[in-house]
C-alpha cells in the first residue's frame, strides 16, 4: 500500500530508483540513518521523507541542522529545487545577528499556521547557549522532523554540540542523520551519531559501554595516572546488524540511473583579515599585509591577488607569501570526511597544494597523499599516478595543479573530485574534470567546488560552469565592471 501511494505522490522531481527504495522502507519510521555516497542526493530524499510526513498531518515543521559550508544550501538551493509545489512552507536561516529580513523571516516561523515551517541552522549554532535554546524551543512548540546533515559534525560525544544535539532532538517526532561516510576513524564514530537518533538504536546506556562491548582495550601506564587504549575492535557483525536495522545505505557504483557528473558548492565564509584585505585590493588595487604591500598594476594581476586573498595566502611584492587566517583548509577536511573513497583535490596555487598535504597527511597520515604539480619529479608523478589507481595502496588522495595534472592522465579511482581554487581556463577546468570522468570510470562523478560567496571567486566558479573562458576575457574592458 505504500508503493502505490508513493507511486502517486507529486515528486517536484522525479526520484532515481535508489531515492524510491529509500522513501518506500524508511519515510514513516521514527529514526533513520542515511548513509549515502556523495552526490546520490541525500538532501532530495530528506526533503521529500519530510514533506510526505507533512502530508500526512504526522508533522509541521522541520529542522535542519548542517555545517556552515552547507546549510545556506539547504536555502538557497535544496529546498527550492526538491520540495514539491503543493507544499505550502515558510523557510528562515538561523544567525546569531539577523539583519532586519532574516529577523522577519525568523519570526514568521512562531505564527499560528497550517503552512509547513523549517528551520535551516548551522551546526556550529548548538555551541552556543543562544541557538541551543532557540532550537529547542523550536523543536517543544511544533511537531518536528529534524535531520543533521553530515552527520559526522557531531560525532566526538565529548564535543558541547553533540551533546546539546542530542538534548534537542528529544523533542522530535522524527529524526534523521546523514552522511557519506560515518566512520571516519573508528567504528567507535558511530554512537554519538547513533545516540541523537536514540539510546535504543545501539543499545548502549553510554559512550564507555558501546566502546567496552566493540573496541579491544589495554591498560596504559603513564607515571601515576592510567587509561585505557584502543587497539582494535571485535563484534562488528553484531554491529552491523544493528545498525542494518534503521540505516540505508546507498554506494554510488550502485546508482545506475545517475547522471554522469554531480555538481555541488561548499561555502567557505572569509575571516574579518580576509574581508579587510580583499576589499582594499579590489577598491585600491593594493594592501598592507604583516609588515608588507601587494600592489597590482593591470587588471590580470589584480584578479590572481583577489583570488588568492581569497584561497588564504598572498605574495607580496617583495616576493614574499603572507599567510592570511583562513577557513579553506578546515571546510576540505569536512568534505574528504564525507567522502568514503579516494579523492582528486585541484588546487591552483603551489602554496596551497603544500598546505593541503601537510594537513591531509596529519590527519591520514604520510601515506595517503600524494601531490602532482610543477616541482613533482617525473618519478614521483608515475608513482602517485601508479599507486592512486591501485586499489590496494594506502594512497587515498591525489593533490595536484590541474595546469600540469589536468592532462592526459587516467585518475578513474576517485569518483569525487574537490576543487580547492579553480584556474580561470576554461580547458583546464574541463580537461581536470575528465581525470575522473573517462573510460574505465564504472560511478558517476560528483565534482565540489570551494567558493567564498559575494567574491571573485564566486564568480569564476558561475563563469567556469557556464563554460565561459574566464583566460579569453580578462584584458578586455568588461574585467574591471566584472571585478568590483
Amino acid at each position: 500500500m505504500e508503493k502505490m501511494w508513493i507511486d502517486r505522490y507529486r515528486f517536484k522531481n522525479k526520484p532515481y530508483d535508489h531515492q524510491r527504495s529509500y522513501l518506500e522502507s524508511f519515510w514513516r519510521r521514527p529514526v533513520a540513518a542515511l548513509f549515502a555516497d556523495m552526490g546520490t542526493g541525500k538532501s532530495f530524499m530528506v526533503i521529500n521523507n519530510m514533506a510526505m510526513l507533512y502530508d500526512r498531518g504526522e508533522i509541521n515543521s522541520a529542522l535542519i541542522i548542517a555545517p556552515k559550508g552547507v546549510y545556506r544550501n539547504w536555502v538557497d538551493l535544496e529546498l527550492p529545487k526538491h520540495l514539491p509545489d503543493h507544499v505550502i512552507h515558510r523557510t528562515a536561516l538561523w544567525t546569531p545577528k539577523p539583519k532586519k529580513a532574516e529577523k522577519a523571516e525568523l519570526d514568521t516561523l512562531w505564527e499560528v499556521s497550517d503552512d509547513f515551517k523549517i528551520l535551516v541552522m548551522n551546526i556550529e549554532a548548538l555551541s552556543t547557549a543562544k541557538g541551543c535554546d532557540y532550537a529547542g524551543r523550536f523543536v517543544r512548540s511544533t511537531r518536528c522532523f529534524m535531520a543533521i546533515d553530515e552527520s559526522t559534525s557531531i560525532k566526538t560525544p565529548t564535543a558541547l554540540r553533540a551533546k546539546n544535539a542530542v538534548r534537542v532532538g528529544r523533542e522530535a517526532r522524527f529524526k534523521r542523520i546523514m552522511t557519506g561516510s560515518p566512520i571516519t576513524r573508528s567504528p567507535l564514530d558511530l554512537f554519538q551519531q547513533c545516540d541523537f537518533l536514540g539510546p535504543d538504536c545501539l543499545d548502549a546506556t553510554s559512550y564507555y559501554a558501546f566502546r567496552a562491548r566493540y573496541a579491544v582495550l589495554v591498560e596504559k601506564h603513564m607515571g601515576s595516572h592510567s587509561f585505557k587504549k584502543v587497539v582494535g575492535y571485535r563484534r562488528l557483525d553484531e554491529l552491523k546488524e544493528k545498525l542494518d536495522k534503521f540505516s540505508y545505505r546507498i554506494r554510488k557504483e550502485e546508482c545506475l540511473d545517475l547522471p554522469d557528473k554531480v555538481y555541488m558548492k561548499r561555502e567557505v565564509q572569509l575571516t574579518k583579515e580576509q574581508v579587510v584585505a580583499y576589499q582594499d585590493m579590489k577598491t585600491k588595487a593594493l594592501a598592507l599585509l604583516k609588515g608588507g604591500m601587494v600592489t597590482t598594476v593591470n587588471a590580470l594581476t589584480q584578479l590572481m591577488r583577489l583570488h588568492q586573498i581569497v584561497c588564504g595566502h598572498v605574495k607580496l611584492d617583495d616576493d614574499r607569501i603572507v599567510e592570511i587566517p583562513n577557513h579553506r583548509i578546515e571546510e576540505l577536511l569536512a568534505v574528504i570526511e564525507e567522502a568514503s573513497d579516494k579523492v582528486i583535490i585541484w588546487a591552483n596555487y603551489r602554496h596551497d597544494i603544500e598546505s593541503i598535504k601537510l594537513a591531509l597527511q596529519k590527519e591520514y597520515g604520510m601515506a595517503a597523499v600524494g601531490t602532482y604539480y610543477g616541482d613533482t619529479d617525473d618519478d614521483e608523478r608515475r608513482r602517485v599516478v601508479r599507486d592512486f589507481q591501485d586499489p590496494d595502496s594506502e594512497l587515498r588522495f591525489f593533490v595536484g595543479n590541474p595546469r600540469t595534472g589536468g592532462y592526459g592522465l587516467t585518475l578513474t579511482a576517485a569518483d569525487t573530485v574537490v576543487y580547492y581554487s579553480n584556474s580561470f581556463d576554461l580547458e583546464i577546468r574541463l580537461q581536470s574534470e575528465d581525470r575522473a570522468h573517462r573510460i574505465g570510470q564504472t560511478r558517476s562523478v560528483t565534482y565540489v567546488d570551494l567558493m567564498s560567496p559575494g567574491t571573485v571567486d564566486e564568480k569564476i566558479v558561475k563563469a567556469l560552469r557556464g563554460k565561459i573562458d574566464i583566460a579569453n576575457q580578462v584584458l578586455g574592458e568588461e574585467l574591471k565592471s566584472w571585478l568590483i
